[in-house]
């Protein structure tokens, strides 16, 4: 496959396992070298790097707590000693709690703001002036912010305002040629989704796309490696649903 990243030095945050792990696995194998971050699970991010660097790949792994804006200058610091710059912020990092909102305790509504939302404006606000002119930055969102689905009201909530943040934060930093997009998963197979669903529930959202299947990691990695070359330059303040038809 074409090397399209060579010479890029890419963040991915939340990239110990999941859609993370696969995002920099693809990115690596296009030329990127990667810091995988991570905010707990050094076993499972250390893995990512070894298995980057067996097929070839340069990548490190990094721990920060993204809600910590301390932790995100220190990753940021770290990571330009390393290699020397920074091109690419890959904005993975993130939790769900699925409870009705009437259920929703403080701390649950305060624990996935600071990591979805915090974390993510933490790590642009570095990215603004510590990113490499014309580089990219790439938020996530979710699919599940364009249909109703009780249980996900905080969710979506902290996912409407990253695509809020993605779109002003375009025109902050367009003068310096970085363009900044999200990217909208549907239902993927990770632990983070799959954890606590039933067979049933998890079929029923399959249904709901038009290959009658939920997504594979692999799926979301592919669509952020094309974002994250030069290829894409022109597509800027763009949420992209990665979803197979779900919505």
């Amino acid at each position: 496959m074409e090397q399209r990243l060579t010479g890029k030095v890419i963040i991915v945050t939340g990239a110990s396992r999941g859609i993370g792990a696969k995002i920099a696995e693809e990115l690596a194998s296009a030329g990127a070298k990667i810091v995988v971050n991570f905010a707990g699970n050094q076993v499972e991010a250390d893995k990512t790097v070894a298995h980057i660097q067996a097929q070839g790949g340069e990548a490190i792994a990094l721990k920060a707590d993204v809600s910590s804006t301390e932790q995100v200058k220190n990753l940021f610091d770290t990571a330009i000693a390393h290699y020397g710059k920074v091109d690419v912020l890959v904005n993975n990092a993130g939790i769900m709690i699925n409870k009705l909102i009437k259920d929703t305790t403080d701390e649950d509504f305060d624990r996935i703001f600071n990591i979805n939302v915090r974390g993510t404006f933490n790590t642009m606000r570095e990215a603004a002036t510590r990113l490499a002119d014309n580089g990219t930055v790439i938020n996530f969102s979710t699919s599940v912010n364009r249909i109703m689905l009780p249980t996900y009201g905080t969710y979506v909530a902290t996912k409407a305002a990253v695509e809020q943040l993605t779109r002003v934060f375009s025109k902050e930093v367009g003068a310096r040629g970085i363009n900044v997009n999200s990217v909208s998963p549907g239902p993927t197979n990770t632990e983070l989704f799959t954890n606590g669903k039933s067979e049933e529930t998890i079929q029923r959202l399959a249904s709901l796309s038009a290959f009658n299947r939920i997504g594979e990691p692999n799926d979301i990695a592919k669509v952020v490696r094309f974002l994250a070359s030069d290829d894409a330059k022109w597509i800027n303040a763009q949420n992209i649903g990665v979803n197979g038809g779900m919505a």
